[in-house]
């Protein structure tokens, strides 16, 4: 079993990212979010596991041990397969997760591609009570840490220091703790206050 991985980005897409680990390029599934924080030629430090199939040997990574426990909660879920769980956690982070299945809002995961209103209804169910997942406001040392991976991504993908920085901030400050403390959700965020035009790094 494959649990994690380091390596160098040698290739990424919508869904997927090629890792150089011991000279081989491992291709992994990753949430849009977590995919776009991980440009060509950054070093990933993914949770991951394999996914054994008759047919096909499939890695799914993550940033933290949250998530890819949720994932795996999730596959648990009857009618939830790897890309519906992978779907979830690229719309819901770990706490939301947690959240919803806490208050019985099945509407949270109806609003995620590919579920519908009976496996929204199951996921409730079938989670409750199996979700360790602590809902907390982050600590400054932690929310300072996620803001600043999210500047190097969105720096990356071609903004400038000092418009990521101003997104970002701008979504800190309104934003609910779950989203300060999830590189993919604040990223996510951040992309929106940004706007579709790539802008170019400041000389």
């Amino acid at each position: 079993m494959i649990s994690s991985l380091r390596g160098s980005v040698l290739a990424a897409s919508a869904s997927t990212v090629v890792v150089e680990v011991g000279g081989v390029g491992l291709r992994v599934s990753v949430t849009p979010q977590l995919a776009l924080s991980l440009p060509v030629g950054s070093v990933a430090h993914l949770h991951t596991t394999l996914i054994v199939r008759e047919d096909d040997l499939s890695l799914f990574g993550f940033s933290t041990a949250d998530e890819l426990e949720v994932f795996d909660l999730l596959r648990g879920v009857t009618g939830v397969g790897p890309k519906s769980a992978l779907g979830v956690l690229g719309h819901l982070t770990p706490s939301q997760i947690a959240s919803a299945v806490a208050s019985e809002d099945d509407a949270a995961f109806r609003r995620v591609s590919g579920i519908g209103p009976k496996t929204a209804k199951l996921i409730v169910v079938q989670l409750t009570g199996k979700l360790d997942i602590r809902i907390q406001a982050p600590s400054v040392t932690a929310a300072s840490t996620t803001a600043a991976d999210v500047l190097v991504a969105l720096i990356g993908l071609g903004w400038s220091e000092r418009d990521a920085q101003s997104a970002i901030d701008d979504v800190l400050d309104d934003a609910d703790p779950s989203v300060a403390a999830a590189v993919p959700a604040l990223l996510r965020a951040s992309l929106t206050r940004l706007g579709p035009q790539r802008q170019q790094v400041s000389k």
